[in-house]
């Protein structure tokens, strides 16, 4: 201003709160501008004009990146707080989406798209595929059967042991099918919240008659089928709406809904009886452990992929894994196939079979642990009475293999393989059986004058056959064909939950002296066979002693020539 009086100044220049002002000489003056205040107002209180004679006032605009960064900041709280109010609505809508969403179904599905399942990858189970065949073709062509007036089943109940193949078995039937198929476990019904359940089951069936045709497969239905009013909760418990929906939505399908319900449960003997009625589960397929030849099937199935030695014998591997299941086959065969790994070979064979078999039998090998020659004489000579009393017996399993290798929590085991699988067992067989079981105890007592506690398991294995034979299998001389005790099982597994007591304390007192006879006798068996080959007992212990363990033909060889006598 003072410039501006003394006509020493030529221009303003105003840009923001900043101006810059030009002197007559060319020189220039930088300073802020007081916000609110007038440059020209102030030339003109000061006697100076702007404009044409006097000083020339410009004002540039401000623009740019600095003008737009005064702008954000100065609308920056707004800004925050919207974002954190937005935050929180979206916060809110997740919740009551998920809540809405509880009652969706947890399905999973499988369709073209996914890695199929077919019936040759299914083994050892021929009567159950022949049964779901008619399934799979009435999914391809219902109305072949329907021109017929045919009703196809609505429900199959797929029953078995666990392990056997069930939901092998019902994947199979949709990869052959070609259709979706929808897997949920029974578990997954229910959930802490009422009606969740039911809620499920409908959505369920939605969307399958939404893609039909279609498999709805329900594995372990038993947590959900179970009987109704068997608990506290009476008729509101979760559980019972969740089953009543089922059974509803079962009812619900007509004849030209392509829509089939697989389930599969390992206790069939705790489902409601309105589950299983004809229009709902019609029928149902019972799958069993597998016989030899079924064994051997399961075997080649999944050993496809594997390198297997060409001398490995498949049927052999079959006959010693009596009572296996198909997983316990399948574990058999990866469990060799990390042996053959862990030894550095380039194929699986026979010995890393072998050598798995005992592993899912007994457990792994202690190779750590280290034992006394006393006690290694001991479990040599015990293993060997097990397996001479039931070489000399005609009616007892041949032994096939007796180790001495310490695995899990046995010193030792005899593995014995039966000539032939028969569902039927004779009384001699029976007795044979108790016989070489106490082979072991005897063998201790004849060789070492003493008994150990390594036959704790053999004797609780004889005194179980022997009660089975009194009070079950009617096999008393005393007491006559007849069952004693009402017992409650689960089917199935083979458990025996309770037992309820229908004779007086004279007959319970008969039944133990029985069992005390029986057992009795099956020793004083052992102990004349044993006491009268005692040269072959030596020899098959000796022989472990110095090997650890001896099988098949050699086995039999060794016990044939032995001499019965024991030398001096």
């Amino acid at each position: 201003i003072s410039l501006a009086s003394e006509n020493k100044l030529e221009s303003i220049e105003i840009s923001g709160d900043s101006l810059t002002a030009i002197g007559s000489d060319g020189s220039q003056y930088t300073s802020r501008k007081e916000s609110g205040s007038s440059i020209v107002e102030q030339l003109e209180v000061a006697g100076v004009s702007s404009g044409a004679g006097g000083v020339d006032v410009s004002v540039r605009g401000t623009g740019g990146i600095g003008s737009f960064f005064g702008i954000l900041l100065n609308f920056l709280p707004i800004i925050f707080f919207g974002a954190v109010l937005l935050f929180m609505m979206k916060q809110a809508q997740g919740s009551t989406s998920q809540t809405f969403n509880f009652g969706k179904s947890k399905a999973k599905v499988f369709d073209k798209d996914n890695p199929t399942v077919s019936f040759s990858d299914v083994a050892g189970v021929d009567e159950a595929k022949e049964e779901l065949q008619e399934v799979v073709e009435f999914l391809k062509s219902p109305e072949r059967f329907l021109a017929l007036g045919a009703r196809i089943p609505r429900g199959v109940l797929l029953m078995g042991p666990p392990g056997v193949g069930k939901t092998l078995l019902a994947r199979a039937v949709a990869g052959e099918a070609e259709v979706p198929f929808f897997s949920i476990s029974g578990s997954e019904f229910v959930e802490m919240f009422v009606g969740v359940g039911a809620s499920r089951v409908r959505d369920l069936f939605d969307q399958a008659k939404k893609h039909a045709p279609c498999i709805v497969f329900v594995d372990e239905i038993d947590a959900v089928g179970r009987h109704r009013g068997a608990g506290l909760g009476g008729g509101h418990d979760e559980r019972e709406q969740t089953l009543n929906q089922i059974l509803v939505e079962m009812d619900g399908f007509n004849s030209g809904t392509n829509v089939i319900v697989l389930a599969s449960t390992n206790r069939p003997d705790i489902l409601d009886p309105a589950l299983l009625r004809p229009g709902r589960f019609d029928r149902r397929v019972t799958l069993d452990s597998p016989d030899v030849k079924g064994r051997e099937e399961i075997l080649n199935v999944h050993s496809k992929g594997k390198p297997i030695s060409e001398d490995t014998d498949m049927e052999a591997i079959a006959k010693q894994t009596a009572g296996f299941s198909g997983a316990d086959l399948m574990n058999l065969l990866n469990e060799s196939a990390i042996l053959a790994a862990r030894r550095d070979k380039k194929t699986i064979t026979y010995d890393e079979m072998a050598e798995s078999i005992d592993r899912v039998i007994a457990g792994p090998e202690r190779k750590n642990k280290v034992i006394s020659n006393r006690e290694k004489r001991m479990v040599a000579h015990h293993e060997a009475g097990h397996a001479l009393v039931a070489h000399l017996l005609p009616h007892a399993d041949p032994p096939y293999k007796v180790t001495i290798v310490p695995r899990g929590q046995t010193g030792g085991h005899t593995r014995f393989m039966p000539e032939e699988e028969t569902q039927l067992v004779t009384q001699n067989q029976l007795e044979a059986r108790l016989a070489s079981a106490l082979g072991g105890r005897v063998a201790e007592e004849l060789v070492f004058f003493e008994v150990t506690t390594g036959a704790g398991d053999d004797l609780e294995q004889a005194t179980n056959i022997a009660r089975a034979m009194i009070t079950r299998l009617g096999m008393s001389k005393k007491l006559g064909p007849r069952t004693f005790g009402k017992r409650e099982e689960l089917v199935f597994l083979g458990r025996e939950i309770s037992e309820q007591r229908d004779y007086s304390d004279t007959v319970a007192q008969t039944i133990d002296e029985e069992v005390h006879g029986l057992i009795q006798h099956a020793y004083e068996i052992a102990k004349k066979l044993i006491d009268t080959n005692m040269g072959k007992l030596t020899a098959l212990a000796s022989h472990l002693i110095e090997h650890e363990t001896i099988e098949g033909n050699e086995l039999k060889e060794l016990l044939d020539k032995a001499s019965a006598v024991a030398s001096n």
